[in-house]
């Protein structure tokens, strides 16, 4: 990076931080710390939702999928529309009839109190990691990029975020989001235009596009209905929906964010602005990837995007069979590009047969060269058997450091900080108000004053902030980051949706059955888990992706929750 890159980069992070503090600087009690004032129109709070749910992860791992896979994982996000209306209509009303700061306290009015610590202390679990991963998972990329110290980043990005979080909670998060959002939209705009300029030196879009989609690419939908096969029209639309109700109807991180609203009405229309615009960002992302895939038929990428990791294997006993495989590499990119040249002259000479003969050929140059690739990678984990072979969390950042002009670097990763800022802050200040008013105030000190529960609060975040970047200084690299934060979600996400959907809809269904249910439901969830990762002798075939698991999950609370409720009355009914 040069020192226009540096400027960028701390400048725009300096005036994200300052303005959100600031802008909340006369924020005095507990209503707008853990409840944003609630006076935010549906603008700030759709991008607010929108930036707590697009973390550092998305800009950097969507892009990857992209390049590696194609256009598929989309269709993760199909349910989503579905699922924000049926919030809207049916979820949204209760909260707000209540007036409740978290989602959870909804659960012991209709329940009891130990069915809402249980959905609260789920929430707590898995968003506590998942505010450690989201400070870890820029750290580590633009640690191995740019040569920065890992420690030292996780401290960066987690300091950053507490500041602005205990000095304006709420508002502040969602202030500082939407400028955030800002940046990230920038961001992405200016890259793609800047990947359009250099891809054009070498083709037109119409040609990249079928190039891009002789390889799978550009393929959107599939309607296998497979267990097996992760991103289907079938998963998004059914697990993908499942996943999406809870989070975006369960999750404080995003509830909260709702709730700030100055109305029903505008709470709503930020959701609605979500399910309009998530989709096709999400698309523009992964797009994103398949034109730098179709950027590299022409520059030859590295054989493994992480080339610290690749140098460091250069060192060991692997180094010879590892020079032998890049030669091969360089050998091979050579027939690609022949390969593609073939197939690029017979789409300008619009010729049907050439260009069959030469898209076969193309292709088959391809898959080639993916099986070099996948020969590196063999190779990296059996030099060590912990080595992260998935690379595709450093395609984006590599293609931008090696590509972009002095400037637009700086701007690219203050996209990064500002996505990772974003979604932590939102998930400490939800994790911080679950456990002031769920735990704190409920359990430990009911009758606590204003002032105290606001001081309270505060020393809260910097507590889950110390948690989060704790997490973040101990964990390890997963193969992609995206897919992960969703899986540790899927988790526990179908099990809350069960609770709520009881407590919403199911109305003769008591607290005891309910309780056991979602009990009984996480436990054979994470069993389904485990099993597959650890192949445990008994599930040695089993083979269920991760979305399922919301259904799977939702699913057994409802049946088992029915099912305890009617043997105990049944029990005590009375006998003839």
């Amino acid at each position: 990076m040069q020192l226009l890159d540096w400027i960028v980069l701390f400048g725009t992070l300096f005036c994200i931080v300052a303005y959100g503090t600031w802008k909340t600087r006369k924020n005095k009690g507990v209503k707008d710390f853990l409840g944003g004032g609630k006076d935010l129109n549906w603008f700030t709070i759709g991008l607010s939702v929108m930036a707590t749910q697009a973390s550092a992860i998305t800009f950097l791992s969507a892009p990857g999928l992209g390049y590696e896979s194609g256009l598929g994982f989309v269709q993760f996000y199909f349910g989503l529309p579905l699922a924000i209306v049926i919030i809207c209509a049916f979820i949204l009303p209760i909260y707000y009839k209540l007036n409740v700061y978290t989602a959870y306290e909804y659960l012991e009015s209709r329940f009891d109190l130990r069915t809402r610590l249980l959905a609260a202390s789920l929430f707590l679990i898995q968003r506590g990691l998942a505010a450690g991963l989201t400070i870890f998972a820029p750290a580590i990329i633009l640690s191995t990029l740019l040569g920065w110290d890992l420690n030292f980043t996780n401290l960066f990005v987690g300091v950053l975020v507490i500041i602005y979080t205990v000095s304006g909670g709420s508002k502040a998060v969602s202030i500082t989001q939407k400028w955030q959002m800002g940046v990230i939209m920038l961001g992405l705009v200016l890259a793609f235009i800047l990947l359009l300029d250099r891809l054009g030196e070498y083709t037109n879009v119409p040609d990249a596009l079928r190039m891009a989609g002789a390889v799978g690419r550009m393929q959107v939908i599939d309607l296998d209905f497979n267990l097996n096969q992760r991103y289907t029209v079938w998963s998004g639309l059914t697990g993908g929906f499942f996943l999406a109700l809870s989070y975006f109807g369960t999750d404080q991180s995003q509830v909260q964010r709702y709730l700030s609203g100055k109305s029903l009405k505008e709470s709503r229309l930020g959701l609605i602005f979500n399910a309009l615009v998530k989709v096709p960002m999400q698309f523009f992302i992964l797009f994103i990837g398949v034109l730098v895939f179709v950027f590299y038929l022409f520059v030859q990428p590295p054989v493994f995007f992480n080339k610290v990791a690749l140098e460091d294997v250069y060192q060991t006993e692997y180094a010879p069979r590892l020079a032998q495989l890049q030669k091969k590499y360089d050998a091979e990119y050579q027939n690609l590009q022949k390969a593609r040249s073939q197939y690029q002259e017979a789409l300008s000479g619009k010729n049907l047969t050439a260009i069959t003969i030469t898209e076969k050929n193309f292709v088959k140059a391809v898959e080639r060269d993916d099986a070099l690739r996948q020969e590196v990678k063999a190779l990296l984990k059996q030099s060590d058997a912990n080595f992260k072979v998935k690379d595709t969390n450093y395609v984006f950042l590599t293609f931008v450091m090696d590509f972009l002009p002095v400037g637009v670097v700086g701007l690219i990763i203050a996209l990064i900080f500002s996505a990772a800022m974003s979604s932590t802050s939102g998930e400490l200040n939800a994790l911080a108000t679950t456990t002031s008013i769920d735990f704190y105030q409920r359990l430990v000190n009911p009758n606590t004053s204003g002032a105290r529960q606001l001081r309270v609060s505060k020393w809260l975040t910097v507590f889950w902030g110390a948690v989060a970047i704790g997490f973040a200084l101990v964990a390890k690299l997963f193969d992609n980051l995206i897919e992960m934060v969703n899986v540790l979600g899927s988790l526990f996400y179908g099990t809350i949706l069960g609770i709520f959907i009881v407590a919403f809809f199911i109305k003769h269904i008591k607290a005891r059955a309910i309780f056991w249910s979602a009990l009984i439901a996480e436990a054979c969830v994470l069993i389904l888990h485990f099993a597959q990762v650890y192949q445990w002798p008994l599930f040695t075939r089993l083979k269920v992706e991760y979305l399922w698991y919301n259904v799977v999950g939702c699913l057994l609370v409802i049946f088992i929750s029915f099912l305890l409720n009617t043997l105990k009355q049944s029990r005590n009914a009375p006998q003839n």
